[in-house]
């Protein structure tokens, strides 16, 4: 005779099913909002300047948000766009991705800003290449006309064409905390806190590869993106280090002249060594020094006048 189920285990049953069903839909959720969440514990952290009532504020992010950002702000910055351009930017992203390059999203979307291939942004590749993203975004934020005085999310909207145009406010003040210190106008903002002692491998051509596609082929001397294997870079005291000049930032794409958030060698030499400690994990640096500031990797930012860099960005690698 079969053996039959009694209602009482098939209730049972019924109970653990919905469960499971239960557990298996907050798992998911939860993994969206790791995926898309901006906040972590540890990695880096940009803080603003005193407030008038001498508040701060933070921001925190891991090592992989702060090398899209940066890469994000450095795009837009080597195409002239104005630091309002670059809060757009990066406010855009941490709604689309949590500044995460993931490889998927609503139907074909993909990336920083969820770009579509069906829809023109490029191919699959391309989108999933912060640099190249980035610059599409720029390129088509800049045919907004006036998009610097429009509302972030009227200018986003105009961009991405987002079912939820206004979730894009919520981000802003993030966003603009984070252009400020990337673009360069807040000194010494950004830290990250990857082991004082950095593993070792360094590649000073990987280094200057990255800030050649970051910033545009001008931002080294034609000398120094290709030394002698085995060299260290052009324009460097030692092998180790790779000395970035910091010329007058590029001219503003809105308006004439230079633009207030952009002009000034002062500005851009923070902006290239805020790029440098974000990136510090992924190429593996130790030590950051400009304007009279020195980073090193587990002890952050101090005071320390090293003039043997003058003027230049002097990133130091872990070799």
């Amino acid at each position: 005779m079969p053996r039959t189920t009694s209602p009482t285990r098939r209730s049972r049953l019924a109970r653990i099913t919905a469960a499971l069903v239960v557990l298996a839909a907050l798992c998911g959720y939860m993994t969206v909002q790791y995926i898309t969440s901006s906040k972590v514990v540890d990695g880096c952290v940009v803080e603003s300047a005193d407030g008038s009532a001498g508040e701060r504020r933070t921001f925190r992010m891991s090592p992989e948000q702060a090398v899209n950002a940066a890469t994000i702000a450095a795009v837009g910055t080597s195409r002239g766009m104005p630091e309002r351009a670059v809060t757009i930017a990066l406010a855009t992203a941490l709604q689309e991705s949590g500044l995460r390059n993931i490889e998927h999203g609503d139907r074909d979307s993909l990336g920083l800003f969820q770009q579509r291939p069906s829809q023109g942004w490029g191919t699959g590749k391309q989108i999933l290449d912060p640099v190249y993203s980035a610059g599409e975004f720029y390129r088509h934020l800049a045919e907004v006309p006036g998009y610097s005085r429009l509302p972030l999310t009227v200018a986003a909207q105009r961009v991405q064409r987002s079912g939820y145009p206004q979730a894009y406010a919520k981000h802003e003040p993030d966003a603009a905390l984070l252009s400020a210190a990337l673009t360069g106008r807040t000194p010494a903002a950004l830290n990250c806190s990857p082991p004082r002692a950095t593993a070792a491998g360094a590649d000073p051509a990987k280094v200057r590869a990255e800030l050649v596609r970051a910033f545009g082929k001008d931002v080294l001397p034609a000398a120094d993106k290709a030394p002698a294997e085995g060299a260290g870079a052009a324009g460097s005291t030692a092998a180790g280090i790779v000395s970035v000049p910091v010329p007058p930032a590029p001219e503003s794409a809105e308006g004439s002249g230079k633009d207030a958030g952009n002009g000034g060698a002062d500005r851009r030499g923070w902006e290239l060594a805020h790029w440098a400690v974000a990136q510090s994990e992924a190429l593996r640096l130790d030590r950051v020094s400009y304007g009279g500031r020195v980073w090193e990797a587990g002890a952050g930012w101090r005071t320390e006048r090293d003039d043997t860099g003058g003027t230049d960005v002097r990133i130091r690698l872990a070799l």
